[in-house]
């Protein structure tokens, strides 16, 4: 065996469980996230997973933060959102994001009165089985969230640029502009 070859695999074996290590190390990280409520003006932020296992008492949490503000209804919300808005935040390198919701969970009777008022609201809303959010995020362009989820590839993004929001669900990919 040459020397070069001898003296590259000595280093890749050297170093390979110190990346093996600090890869695991940044994958057992807590997953935290920032949420204000814009209609409740409740604020919340807490680890919600740590590493491949969700935190029960925070998804609890983030269940009563997205109730229905208008009737207090709460349902279990969809943890991969949690993660799509994770990825989002870390994709745009805005670790210390707050996300400011507009809506969470939507009972079906505020589904249906919200359906009377705007032709943008879809009569079988993910909104209604906890599988939708409509977001910003502080001091970032909404275009810039949309594009950050578009890039991952999970779910439905809907760009409001009138509204100035951005819809995140976890259906079915597809994207629209309203």
């Amino acid at each position: 065996m040459n020397r070069r070859i001898f003296l590259g695999a000595a280093l890749a074996a050297a170093t390979t469980p110190v990346f093996a290590r600090s890869q695991r190390r940044s994958l057992d990280q807590p997953r935290v996230l920032s949420f204000h409520h814009l209609h409740t003006d409740e604020r919340l932020t807490l680890p919600y997973r740590q590493g491949d296992h969700y935190q029960r008492r925070s998804l609890e949490r983030l269940n009563h933060f997205f109730r229905d503000f208008r009737t207090g209804d709460i349902t279990a919300i969809d943890p991969r959102l949690y993660d799509t808005l994770f990825d989002i935040k870390q994709a745009l390198g805005h670790d210390d994001a707050v996300f400011e919701i507009l809506s969470g969970y939507r009972s079906p009777k505020t589904n249906a009165m919200l359906r009377r008022t705007s032709r943008a609201v879809a009569q079988r809303s993910l909104h209604m089985t906890g599988k939708a959010i409509d977001v910003r995020l502080s001091d970032m362009p909404t275009r810039s969230i949309r594009d950050a989820a578009v890039r991952l590839g999970r779910g439905g993004v809907g760009y409001y640029s009138r509204s100035d929001f951005v819809h995140l669900d976890t259906g079915n990919v597809r994207q629209w502009g309203a």
